[in-house]
């Protein structure tokens, strides 16, 4: 019952009451479903029936569970030792026209906020629902072409994670990750254009430019693009089959930040420009996938004593290995290193990131990570130190 409440909740998002009701059924497994089958009995209810504007609603969520300890090399600063919701994603798309594959997507995502009230030390932080994305995709606006429309995915963290860092649920990819570039996030308003072909994918896009989580002040967008070549033609293929295509891609991607608050700090307190471009390449067979990158940024301030935190330079490089009948075991690695530009006459401090870890597929729903991870700043850091890890990222 509790599922088909959470989401008649998410369907109110995209739909109204119409014509028709929706029969549920459940199976042994407590899992609720809207066609008869094997093993499935019928929910009856007295209470009104359910209705959506949509032909088709698709319902599905994403979490990753985790335990870390970690021990700081800085002194001064305390272990720490905790569990983590590190992401639940619930998510909707309704289907609303001819076109099965244009659709409207509503994704909310649980994570933690800073609590305003300083009473207590305990209520520091909290747990907190927010909008992650929501969008009109449109497909075949042009031959293999299509166009998100509203809260959208920006041009290069979703085909990372879903093409070569499969391992989100431990960290951000290289241009999102706090000790790396931390360039950027996964979503922003604005318009998203995505063109996919066997030997070529590309997606190019304005936004606001802050991110969906940032302040936007309304003083500039962000120009962003992502040009990929897949070289042994496996560009309508490879997404999410890592296990049974064998794939390489060369990419060039970054951004033109206009006047964002996304880069003001205490260094910079007036909004600049920020740009940034990066070279990705990645190899994938079922056993065996290896990636690199390079990333390089700049900011656009004629003054040389103020420079952005996020101008810099820097690559990473990840390996993995798979083993068992389904290729369900996993080793990997990976390193990160970024140099930071800073202001006339001071000297720079490399930050690196040291990645070593294995996962397991349970089944299609559910993975485990165990990994370290070690932060190693040369200027000295509170987070330098080593992180052990145990993740559950489950979905269905």
């Amino acid at each position: 019952m509790k599922k088909i409440v959470l989401s008649a909740l998410i369907a109110a998002t995209v739909g109204s009451v119409a014509a028709s009701a929706t029969q549920f059924y459940v199976d042994a497994n407590g899992q609720v479903f809207t066609t008869a089958g094997e093993g499935r009995v019928a929910l009856e209810s007295k209470e009104t029936a359910w209705y959506s504007h949509a032909e088709k609603l698709k319902f599905n969520a994403l979490a990753y569970l985790g335990y870390t300890n970690t021990d700081y090399r800085e002194s001064g600063v305390e272990d720490t030792s905790k569990f983590e919701l590190r992401r639940i994603y619930f998510q909707v798309k309704a289907h609303l026209m001819d076109d099965p594959k244009s659709y409207l997507r509503v994704t909310m995502d649980a994570t933690t906020k800073a609590n305003d009230d300083s009473v207590s030390d305990q209520k520091e932080e909290y747990q907190a629902v927010i909008l992650k994305y929501a969008y009109l995709y449109l497909n075949e606006i042009l031959p293999t072409t299509g166009i998100e429309l509203g809260i959208v995915h920006r041009p290069w963290i979703d085909y990372e994670e879903h093409n070569s860092w499969f391992y989100r649920n431990i960290s951000k990819v290289f241009v999102e990750a706090d000790n790396s570039a931390h360039l950027t996030n996964s979503a922003d308003l604005g318009f998203d254009i995505k063109t996919t072909t066997p030997y070529f994918s590309s997606e190019i896009g304005m936004f606001n430019g802050e991110g969906y989580h940032n302040k936007e002040d309304g003083k500039g967008n962000s120009l962003e693009w992502r040009a990929t070549a897949h070289i042994l033609g496996t560009g309508k293929k490879q997404k999410d089959k890592y296990t049974t295509v064998t794939y390489w891609d060369a990419s060039f991607f970054g951004q033109y930040n206009l006047a964002s608050t996304k880069h003001a700090d205490s260094n910079t307190p007036n909004t600049d420009d920020l740009i940034w471009g990066g070279l990705h390449t990645v190899f994938n067979t079922p056993e065996f996938q290896a990636s690199a990158q390079y990333v390089k940024s700049q900011d656009d301030s004629d003054d040389a004593t103020k420079v952005y935190r996020y101008a810099g330079s820097g690559y990473s490089a990840h390996a993995v290995a798979r083993f068992g009948e389904q290729k369900e075991i996993a080793a990997f690695a990976r390193y990160d290193k970024w140099t930071p530009e800073q202001p006339s006459g001071t000297a720079t401090a490399d930050q690196r990131t040291y990645i070593v870890g294995a996962s397991w597929q349970q089944n299609h729903n559910v993975q485990w990570v165990a990994n370290v991870t070690t932060t190693d700043i040369d200027a000295g850091s509170a987070k330098n130190g080593n992180s052990y890890m145990i993740t559950a990222q489950v979905e269905f």
